[in-house]
């Protein structure tokens, strides 16, 4: 799951660690925008009120942003806690696996997307990075972009701020591809999550919404495709643990 409002808790890591304070700057931001909260830039005033879908409920643009937001503020205290829980572990295996792909090295330009690790903040919008263009070498999002409003504005804008040469690696939900597990996964998400979740976190709705969500997102080859469209090259995907969630990877070539 990823930070509210198609708003992202930026991971900036580089050489220099440094954390964003109030009045300072991180190289690459967009200075003439003005700045909120952490550098942010404000949400465009033209972004349309039109419909949306918030797990199988249908809402105005601006309403998902703001239950999403009600989504993170309810789970925050709980939240790798009931990562463990739902998982039994196995997501911090395929965060791991992530990080095997990207292989950064020392001086790597990386920006990770709906994070909060990493020791450099900027609070933003997925669909308009508060940085300058061709910045960085790796662009990472982990469990963050099906919570976007609008996915291929997101994937624009992830073209946008790599390098030439720059590789884009998303790790998502998606869709298992053994009718068997299928069927006992669809049984576990439905059924035990939301309990999960009331039981340990209070919070029945909060985990309802994550498996709805789950099955809005596009299959792999259709998001595969959406990353295609936004300017990537040499796209590939890999599947892990039958399907339940997939590693995209491409190139601004």
């Amino acid at each position: 799951m990823a930070a509210p409002r198609s708003w992202g808790l930026w991971s900036f890591c580089c050489r220099g660690w440094s954390r964003v304070l109030p009045g300072c700057r991180l190289p690459g931001l967009r200075s003439s925008w003005p700045r909120g909260p952490l550098g942010a830039r404000p949400l465009s005033q033209e972004k349309r009120a039109t419909e949306t879908h918030f797990g199988f409920e249908t809402v105005s643009e601006e309403e998902k942003r703001g239950k999403v937001y009600q989504v993170f503020e309810s789970v925050a205290k709980k939240y790798d806690m009931m990562n463990d829980m739902m998982s039994l572990g196995i997501h911090r295996i395929w965060k791991d696996l992530l990080l095997w792909k990207m292989r950064p090295f020392p001086g790597t330009q990386l920006l990770d997307v709906a994070g909060g690790t990493g020791l450099a903040w900027v609070l933003g919008d997925a669909e308009e990075l508060p940085f300058d263009d061709d910045k960085f070498d790796v662009y990472t999002i982990a469990f963050g972009i099906r919570n976007v409003t609008h996915i291929d504005r997101a994937l624009q804008e992830a073209h946008r701020v790599l390098k030439p040469g720059g590789r884009f690696l998303c790790l998502e939900f998606s869709q298992v591809n053994n009718p068997l597990v299928s069927r006992l996964y669809d049984v576990y998400s439905f059924q035990v999550i939301p309990v999960l979740g009331e039981v340990i976190a209070g919070d029945w709705k909060s985990y309802q919404y994550l498996v709805e969500s789950i099955r809005q997102f596009p299959s792999q080859e259709e998001f595969k495709e959406m990353i295609e469209d936004a300017g990537f090259q040499k796209v590939t995907y890999e599947n892990l643990t039958s399907g339940i969630v997939a590693i995209h990877s491409g190139f601004k070539l």
